[in-house]
């Protein structure tokens, strides 16, 4: 019997022999990654979440009159307009409103200054219920310059309006 006793005593010590060559330092550490991955993968993941919409902005007809608010004083939104048409440039607040390089353009027809490439006030529009300024005696390189002004506004941001004389604006 003793020998039986002696062989059980033998093999428990190899078991926790066995036992004290799985905890290694390396094991555990091998364990801890598994275990770390295994929960990244599993763990609930939160819903994706919508980016938030700008509010819509209705397409409106403006004159030179009622665009001029737009220059985004008191927090209102900026727009100007170019050959035309009316843009948001809000998200350019800080070149085109209050305190901005082009903020003369704010609320206003900017399609003169930007082809000559001035923010003098002797570009803009002075007689807000006078008639649209035709851009008839502007040159080749003024039209071209204009022209890339107008496709980088297309780009980067949204036509609010057009831009009409004061006699039009009921008939749209």
């Amino acid at each position: 019997m003793e020998y039986v006793e002696k062989r059980v005593a033998q093999e428990a010590a190899k078991g926790v022999e066995a036992s004290n060559a799985l905890l290694t330092p390396l094991n555990l550490l091998l364990l801890g990654l598994f275990l770390y991955t295994a929960y990244s993968f599993l763990k609930p993941q939160p819903p994706a979440a919508l980016p938030k919409d700008e509010p819509a902005v209705v397409f409106t007809t403006f004159t030179p009159r009622t665009l001029l608010p737009f220059n985004g004083e008191d927090n209102k939104p900026v727009y100007l307009a170019v050959r035309g048409r009316v843009f948001d440039v809000t998200r350019g607040r800080n070149f085109y409103g209050p305190g901005g390089p082009y903020e003369n353009f704010a609320g206003r027809d900017a399609s003169r200054g930007l082809a000559c490439g001035s923010f003098d006030e002797s570009m803009l529009t002075k007689d807000l219920d006078g008639p649209l300024d035709t851009l008839s005696d502007l040159g080749k390189d003024e039209l071209e310059a204009l022209q890339g002004w107008e496709e980088r506004f297309n780009e980067k941001y949204l036509v609010v309006g057009k831009l009409v004389p004061v006699g039009e604006a009921t008939k749209a």
